[in-house]
């Protein structure tokens, strides 16, 4: 199969990088399912995603806290202290 260089847009700093036909076929041998996400400055060493962290207040205590992804409606929202404890606690199967 031959392959051709391509131009893909970085999912962090939306800059376009090349993905070149040696690096598709090393995927390809890797049987890797999904191109590049990043540019190789964005996943280089020392760089770091900084994820968007929502305030929100913990659904069981009512503590204020951060979490790193948008609560949706109707959903409850905890901190890691009652998520901890909610998960270490045994789970009732309704009958």
């Amino acid at each position: 199969m031959n392959f051709t260089d391509r131009e893909l847009k970085c999912a962090d700093c939306g800059e376009m990088f090349v993905f070149t036909a040696g690096e598709q076929e090393f995927y390809r041998e890797k049987e890797f399912k999904n191109d590049p996400k990043r540019c190789k400055q964005c996943k280089g060493p020392g760089t770091r995603r900084v994820r968007a962290e929502t305030a929100v207040n913990c659904s069981e205590c009512g503590r204020s806290t951060t979490v790193p992804f948008k609560p949706t409606q109707g959903r409850p929202v905890m901190c890691r202290t009652c998520f901890t404890n909610r998960r270490k606690a045994p789970h009732i199967v309704a009958a």
